[in-house]
């Protein structure tokens, strides 16, 4: 088994892919725009000291934010890299899939290769280490997008393939044809998914939120989960961050008000016991931590050495009366 750690943080499978990783990763959606370079470089020495290896990117972070036009994160980690020269010490993720700039949303192969290739040259890297579909493209058979990734595998562009914002059924789809063509699949998905639920009916455009139907999935499976957004932007700790439209709901009051309590007799933060109480909760699931500042991360970080009871995950996932 390939072993993607570092002393002091937990391990954890990648789903079937025979590699274990970070069992909390380290997004940098904002790394090099919205976070400078100094803070960036300064929250991925933070996450290294801790112990953690497992770093998720994007070929479009963060396109949206006033100034920036998409790569940046890319581009400050392979900056960072270089300096650090500690590249075989990382697994790190990247993706296609949504557009930025001249660059539309898709997964065809023509798309795939050309940002996987731009995604390369950014990182500085020969090979990224798990490579996710973005977002699924329902007018591009899935087929051609599969054939595309699998070749990348092939080529040692790419070591492991994973999906983010699919459907249960598009993933279960999508095995079929790898098994029968005997092409590599998907190895974790990617998805929304914090300790409050998100409404039935609710959407987040093109977002898309955990639920039963892929929970099961990826149990029968063996595929793990990637929850992103797992603190809902510092919903659960600030007093100025209001609960999402999305997750108002009629067990809402009940669930903030069961993690306070909890939060407040083990004396952690909120934010770590929701990160606790993901990993916990969900054994396969792996959050992704995206702190602003150091503290923040390392907050984030803490929740790692949480060990709930198998009664106190019990009592937070009813979220009920009682």
């Amino acid at each position: 088994m390939i072993r993607m750690e570092g002393a002091g943080m937990k391990a954890v499978p990648l789903g079937n892919s025979g590699a274990s990783v970070s069992r909390i990763c380290l997004g940098a959606m904002f790394f090099g725009s919205k976070t400078d370079r100094a803070m960036s470089h300064r929250l991925l020495d933070c996450y290294i000291d801790a112990g953690g290896s497992f770093i998720d990117t994007a070929n479009i972070y963060a396109w949206w934010v006033p100034g920036f036009t998409g790569g940046e994160s890319e581009t400050v980690l392979g900056e960072w890299m270089r300096q650090r020269k500690n590249r075989s010490r990382l697994f790190l993720a990247s993706k296609v899939g949504f557009g930025y700039g001249s660059v539309k949303v898709g997964l065809t192969a023509s798309l795939i290769k050309s940002e996987c290739e731009k995604s390369l040259r950014r990182l500085g890297v020969e090979t990224i280490d798990l490579y996710f579909a973005h977002v699924d493209d329902r007018k591009t058979p899935q087929e051609e997008t599969l054939e595309a990734l699998h070749r990348l595998v092939a080529e040692g562009k790419v070591r492991f393939l994973g999906a983010s914002n699919f459907l249960a059924w598009r993933l279960s789809e999508a095995e079929g044809i790898c098994r029968a063509r005997s092409w590599t699949g998907y190895c974790c998905v990617q998805q929304r998914y914090s300790y409050l639920r998100p409404q039935p009916g609710t959407t987040f455009g093109a977002q898309i939120a955990a639920n039963d139907d892929l929970f099961d999935y990826c149990q029968a499976q063996g595929i793990s989960l990637l929850a992103y957004s797992p603190l809902l932007g510092g919903v659960y700790s600030r007093a100025d961050r209001s609960v999402p439209e999305q997750y108002r709901g009629s067990d809402t009051e009940a669930r903030m008000s069961r993690l306070k309590s909890l939060a407040r007799d083990l004396g952690k933060t909120e934010n770590q016991v929701v990160l606790a109480w993901l990993m916990q909760s969900r054994p396969s699931a792996i959050p992704l931590a995206a702190g602003s500042t150091v503290e923040q991360l390392q907050e984030d970080l803490g929740a790692d050495e949480i060990k709930l009871t198998t009664d106190q995950v019990a009592w937070l996932s009813t979220g009920g009366a009682g």
